[in-house]
Parts: C-alpha cells; structure tokens; sequence
C-alpha cells in the first residue's frame, strides 16, 4: 500500500513514513493510492467478530506489510480491550430505525479513543524499529488532546506538545489533559481559536527548522491517515448489527474537521451500503454551507456550547476534494489557495455528485439544549452537546424512515455539564469511577501568546534531548 498526496507534489511514501510525517512535504494529506474493496459476502462473513478482530479485517491492507499480522493483531486487542463496553461500540435506540452509536467508552470518554489509542501503540512500535525519538505536535478543539495525551504517554521515543485555545474547552476537557503529569507530556493553552492552533501546527509541519535538525515532528491530528484508518471500522460494526450489509445504512456525524465523516465516505467506498451521510454542525457552519449551497467561506469563528466542533477550517475536507476533482492535486491546490482569498465553489457537476450521498445541517445552542432534554424526557438518555447536534441534524435530513439512521455518538456527557444545565435539565452527568478525582488532580500547564514563533521557540526549549 503506497500513499499519495492531496495536492500531487509530494513523494509517495509507505505505511510507516506516512504514520511519522502527518502533513505531506507540499501542504497535502496523504491518502491512500488505492482503497481495498470487500464484496458484500466477505462483509456478511464478518458478523460475529469482536471489535478487534472486525478491525483487523479492515485495517490491516492499510497497514500491509509494515507490521507482521501477529503484531498488529495483538496491539489491536490491547487497544480495545481498554474500553469500559465489551461490545465497544455499543447502539442505543432511540426510536424506530433510530440509534446512537455510543463511540465514547473510552479512555477518555470521546470517539478520538479509537484512532489514537491505537496511535500510540503503532507509533511505539514503528519508532523502536527504527531507534528514532519524534516531536508529536498537536492542535485540539477539545478531546484530541486528552486521547492523544493517553494513548502516547507511555511512549518511550516521543515528546508530545498539545496546544488548545484558552479558556475554549470545557474544565472537564481540559482537565483530561492537563492532569495527566509526564516529562514528555506538554500542554500549551494559546491566546486564540482552534484555527490558530491548527493553523502553528501546519505552518510548524511545513518548517521544522527550529528543531535545529536534532528530531522531527509526528502528527496525532486528523491529518494522521492512521486516524481515518481507524475510524472507518466502527460504521462496518453498527451496520453488522443492524442487518448490514444486507440493508443500507444512514448515519449522521457532528463533525468540524471532516475527519469522522470522511471515514463513512470511505466506508461507502470500500463496499458498506451506505445511502447517506449527514454532516451535522453548530454556527461554525462552513461545511454546512458548501453541501447546502456550494459556497465554501470562511466567517468569523464562534464559540459554541459544542467547543470540539468550533472548528472554520476543516483540514480532511481537502480530501474529500481530492476525490471530487478526480484525484488532481493541482485543481486541489488551486482551489485551496483560492478559498484562503475569499468564497469559493466547485463545478456544479461535481458539487451535485456529492450531494447524491451527502446531506447537512447546522444547530444552534438554543436548539442543541432543546434537543437534549427532549430526548433525556422521551428516553431518559442523556445526550451530550455533539451528539444531541447529530440527533437534531439527522431528524432534520433523514430521506428514508425506513433506513436505519445511526447518530455517532462522539463524546460522554459528563464532559459537557455546562450544556446539560443550560438544557434545563436537573440531572447532573457523573465521570466513571476512573475519572471520579478528575477536579482534585493537580493541572500542568503554559499559557502562550497566539504566536507561532513563540510557540516554536517553546516547544525547541522543552522536548527532552534540546
């Protein structure tokens, strides 16, 4: 499996140079060469098979030949086996054909516990194969950096620097990251949005000059095909439990980054009867408004009462552009420059084929809390912000009653408690037992101007060989 770029330029790489560089050399995302196909036969035989075993099915052509299936087979048992569900992924019903896809047993109660507690182990893993120690910088809206923090902790050959808007994230969010007390573990709070931060760590991928040549820099964001790759696994499992593939699947995905629903897309692609995707956003809607309209803006970042959604520029968007465009980089990276200038749209043929699968809407915070209680009275099922966005946005879209719609649900509850009160509701969302101290623990962390260079010059002084 070899891996190319979004914007044509860069070097094809393999699986664990892609692992280790994140961002492509021209500004792209790497994206697989070619994707495996499962007919549907092969996806049927799959019901059955633990989370783990489903995985490996999946992943493993991604992965190839750069780990030995064994190897790979036992980091994806070790991974799982740390969720607090034995199903995983379990589903809730909500009503007739409608679910929650419960993607937050985790670790650290977020569907980022998928990808990057595997992340970590592979990191690990390539990073002791070839005797070298790596930089992981990473932006968060909220619950990367907390997943991110506890799949690498343990890492031997990593330093990990994680940079969040202040005073952008929930307490209990930001908690999650910074309790977590290590050497190699770094939190910078910046001055500024998460588009600041995503915005240093791409220019810092770009120019890793201030590493002084010593290390490199690995990516745990989205940018991380390793990230998608693990996605891509749960939709496989909910349609399993439904009677898929055998009937099609809806799903509805509260997404900034593109990330989680452009694992769906690829799903679709690899065989999984899929008949619709629905991006469901808050007020920071650039997404909704290109799928709705084929305008592609930026507008002034707002904060939300869904902070991990408070997202403008949505980097995985890139890719689902790449495919739009017929694979060409160059029209890719045209377009791209064009839209940091101002508004943008794509030829109406091609906008038009993606809305044949895709759908979108975007919820406000008044709607959000209405959605909650609405739901905790009908159900007594506490939804947290994210999640009661993709529940709203998939009644609001859903084209077929009688396809089965699956909400994913992307964050417990108890890490939104604020957004709980303001539904009006009296019940107050507990942390698991492995979290019950969360507010006695002791907080780590530097607050920093929203400045690259500053930082750069933070980061060069503090990872542990400068």
């Amino acid at each position: 499996m070899r891996y190319i770029s979004t914007r044509g330029e860069a070097p094809a790489l393999g699986f664990e140079d892609v692992l280790l560089t994140g961002l492509a050399s021209d500004g792209g995302l790497y994206v697989p060469e070619s994707l495996p196909h499962f007919s549907l036969e092969e996806i049927r035989s799959w019901r059955g098979l633990s989370y783990s075993e489903l995985a490996f099915n999946i992943m493993h052509p991604f992965v190839s030949d750069a780990i030995p299936e064994d190897d790979f087979r036992k980091m994806l048992d070790e991974t799982y086996a740390g969720f607090a569900h034995k199903a995983v992924a379990p589903l809730v019903q909500l009503d007739t054909n409608e679910w929650v896809l419960e993607l937050f047993r985790g670790p650290t109660l977020a569907f980022k516990d998928f990808a990057l507690q595997l992340l970590g182990r592979l990191l690990d893993y390539v990073l002791e194969k070839r005797k070298q120690h790596v930089v992981i910088m990473g932006a968060t809206s909220g619950d990367t950096g907390s997943a991110a923090i506890e799949g690498c902790r343990h890492c031997e050959h990593v330093d990990i620097f994680i940079l969040h808007p202040h005073q952008r994230v929930s307490e209990v969010q930001r908690r999650q990251m910074t309790t977590v007390i290590g050497d190699n573990i770094h939190n910078i709070a910046v001055e500024g949005n998460f588009d600041d931060c995503q915005k240093m760590v791409k220019e810092s991928f770009g120019d890793q000059s201030f590493l002084g040549g010593k290390t490199q820099l690995a990516a745990v964001n989205s940018i991380n095909w390793a990230r998608i790759m693990a996605q891509i696994v749960y939709y496989f499992q909910a349609s399993l439990a439904l009677g898929g593939p055998d009937r099609s699947m809806a799903f509805s995905v509260p997404t900034g980054n593109f990330g989680d629903i452009f694992a769906g897309y690829l799903a679709k692609k690899m065989g999984l009867p899929i008949s619709q995707l629905v991006i469901a956003t808050n007020r920071n809607d650039i997404l909704h408004r290109f799928m709705s309209g084929n305008r592609y803006e930026q507008h002034q970042l707002e904060h939300t009462l869904s902070p991990s959604m408070d997202i403008m520029v949505s980097s995985n968007f890139e890719r689902l552009l790449f495919d739009l465009h017929g694979r060409d980089g160059a029209a890719v990276k045209e377009l791209l420059e064009n839209a940091a200038k101002g508004p943008v749209s794509i030829e109406d043929y091609r906008w038009r084929h993606a809305r044949k699968l895709f759908d979108s809407d975007a919820v406000d915070d008044k709607t959000t809390c209405e959605t909650i209680r609405e739901v905790f009275e009908q159900n007594e099922y506490l939804l947290d912000p994210h999640t009661a966005i993709g529940v709203k946005a998939a009644r609001n879209c859903r084209r077929d009653p009688s396809v089965p719609m699956i909400t994913l649900g992307t964050a417990h509850p108890a890490k939104f408690p604020d957004a709980i009160a303001e539904s009006g509701l009296t019940v107050k969302p507990e942390l698991p037992p492995h979290m019950a101290d969360l507010f006695e623990r002791e907080e780590r962390y530097t607050v920093l101007d929203n400045d690259v260079t500053g930082v750069q010059s933070f980061i060069a002084e503090h990872w542990k060989n400068a």
